[in-house]
Formats: structure tokens, sequence, C-alpha cells
């Protein structure tokens, strides 16, 4: 699958902004989808995850209760939808799919997922 993430920016401590992926190729809406981020000179983290009926979410501690991950399997897009920002969260955002279809499980460590989006730099100012 092909991701293409946008929605990046420059925004204040304390706004708001919402990321897209849009996927293209296999069947995006089998596939277990997640984001990342990655801060210069700090390692790829996860960020949230999200199954691929969308019934369930996951959350790194660091960002629960403030980022909320959402799909539109009929429009091939996975969400995110970031609040309350804090300088702290500035990195380059990837949205990657799963390789594995149909998986009951939202794994967190980047090697199980396959495809990944360009990446989108948002940028937190305090």
């Amino acid at each position: 699958v092909q991701l293409q993430a946008s929605g990046g920016g420059l925004v204040q401590a304390g706004g708001s902004l919402r990321l897209s992926c849009a996927a293209s190729g296999r069947s995006f809406s089998n596939y277990v989808m997640g984001w990342f981020r990655q801060a210069p000179g700090k390692e790829r983290e996860f960020v949230a995850g999200i199954s691929w009926r969308g019934g369930s979410t996951y959350y790194a501690d660091s960002v629960k209760g403030r980022f909320t991950i959402s799909r539109d399997n009929a429009k091939n897009t996975v969400y995110l939808q970031m609040n309350s920002l804090k300088p702290e969260d500035t990195a380059v955002y990837y949205c990657a799919a799963d390789t594995r279809p149909y998986t009951m499980v939202v794994a967190t460590t980047p090697k199980v997922f396959g495809s990944w989006g360009q990446g989108t730099q948002v940028t937190v100012s305090s």
C-alpha cells in the first residue's frame, strides 16, 4: 500500500492540528494502521494505532487524552487529531500500515509496519 501523509505545520503550544494519511494500493481496510514520529536525534516512536475495523485504538502515554486516531475505510484514509499540542510534540510524523492482514494485535514497534508514508513535519512553538 502506498501512503501519503499531510496536514503538518507550525502551531503554537496549546493549538491543534489534524494529520491525514491517504492510502492506495492493496486493500487498506484489512490492515492495522499506525502513526509514529521522529524528532531530531531521537528514534522513531509509536504515537497511536488503530485496528483494521477501527474498533480498537492505542496511544503512547505521552499523547493519551490529547490525540485521537481514527479511520475512514470508505475513503482509504487514517487521521490523527492532535489537540493541546506541546513543544515536545515537534517531530516528523509518519503513517504506516501493518504487513499482516486482519491481525487482531495493534503493534507498537516500527519493524512490524511494512508500508510508510513520506512524513509530515509538525512544529509546536512555545
